[in-house]
């Protein structure tokens, strides 16, 4: 294994034979393809929520800011904090509004803000002004969505209100699409338009221009009149598309893949049943190899007798219960030994099985995908030696 890893627990730490590989030098190469499409004015924020949608979200902000992006994205205080422990002094948003009492945490850190209610403000009011500080806030306008936010007609109210409140600096306003991954949806210019009209008035009440931002990855890549004064790209950073409509960008590399070792194989006599319900009997005699990882490690019960993995380059059909631990292969004729390479994600020969593919067996996203995958499962990075991730 490349940075010096042995999966049988040699000179690394990694003993169970699986591990998810995350070539960083993708990352970086997405960020500046992703910088490439925007203003050079234009901020990008890299979005690290969910431990970089199961990336690994310090090790990913490295890559990113490497690659141009100015500033990071989380969803919790907690991550936020975890970003600053790392050393990260790069202004850090907290993509929702945490709870009232949180605010003493996020001025320690050093966060910007979302806010769209009056207690949150009041609280980040009543931390800041005892330390003689400012708060830097940014309100979220909900244009369409009905998630969180407030609507464009409170707008003037809420800026006024906020304008007044000492210890806050409102830096900036934003919205977030609903509908950006269905490419020309008119849906997302209406949001644009209510967006527009809600910043405006913003700014003229509270007297000065805001930064604003609304682009997610698929608007960063479809539309570029919702570009604004910053972006925040979240899995397009990764090299996955936001949907399949954008699924020949070839520009984008994945940067993750999940593979490992066979564990153990056997020969398995025809009509027994295999693993737990007994609901798989091969019709003839066939080898059945047994890899080392299960629902507890990402890999979702649901892809039961529905996916395929990649042994020797060639597709094999994952077959019986998925276990918690472990997943059973039809090798049909062919004998494998225990130890042989094999890739759940990834590129092996002349094949690929991308995430795309899992999430679409799954009935669900590629985001899902990538956040299953859990902590027992090794991450291990790759980069070049040179060019200083």
């Amino acid at each position: 294994m490349e940075n010096g890893y042995s999966l049988m627990g040699g000179k690394g730490e990694i003993i169970r034979p699986v591990v998810a590989t995350v070539d960083l030098d993708n990352i970086r190469h997405n960020v500046e393809f992703l910088r490439g499409l925007l203003e050079p004015e234009c901020l990008f924020m890299a979005v690290v929520k969910a431990d970089a949608y199961g990336h690994g979200d310090v090790e990913v902000s490295r890559a990113a800011l490497a690659g141009g992006a100015e500033r990071l994205g989380v969803a919790l205080v907690e991550e936020g904090i975890r970003l600053r422990r790392a050393g990260f002094d790069c202004p850090v948003h907290l993509l929702f509004e945490p709870t009232p009492g949180a605010a003493a945490a996020v001025l320690d850190s050093g966060l910007i803000s979302t806010v769209y209610t009056a207690r949150m403000a009041r609280a980040l009011s009543e931390e800041a002004v005892p330390g003689g500080v400012k708060s830097p806030v940014h309100i979220k306008v909900d244009t369409g969505m009905h998630r969180m936010g407030i609507y464009p007609e409170e707008v003037a109210e809420f800026a006024g209100f906020l304008g007044r409140l000492p210890g806050i600096e409102v830096e900036g306003i934003y919205t977030h699409f609903a509908v950006a991954d269905r490419v020309g949806h008119p849906f997302t210019e209406g949001q644009m338009d209510r967006f527009e009209q809600a910043a405006a008035v913003a700014e003229e009440v509270l007297g000065k221009p805001l930064m604003k931002h609304a682009a997610n990855s698929a608007a960063v890549l479809a539309s570029p009149r919702s570009h604004y004064d910053m972006v925040r790209v979240g899995i397009a950073m990764l090299g996955l598309p936001p949907s399949g409509e954008f699924a020949g960008e070839a520009r984008l590399r994945p940067a993750l893949s999940l593979t490992g070792e066979v564990a153990l194989a056997k020969r398995v006599p025809a009509g027994e049943g295999i693993s737990y319900g007994l609901r798989y009997a091969p019709e003839r005699d066939t080898y059945i190899a047994l890899l080392p990882l299960g629902y507890a490690d990402g890999f979702s019960r649901l892809l039961s007798g529905k996916a395929e993995v990649l042994i020797g380059g060639v597709r094999r059909p994952v077959v019986g219960a998925v276990c918690m631990d472990h997943i059973m292969v039809d090798m049909g004729q062919e004998p494998v030994e225990p130890g042989t390479p094999f890739t759940v994600i990834g590129v092996e020969g002349d094949e690929e099985i991308t995430t795309d593919e899992v999430a679409k067996r799954l009935g669900t996203i590629n985001y899902e995908v990538t956040c299953m995958i859990s902590p027992r499962v090794p991450r291990v990075y790759t980069r070049k030696e040179e060019g200083g991730i």
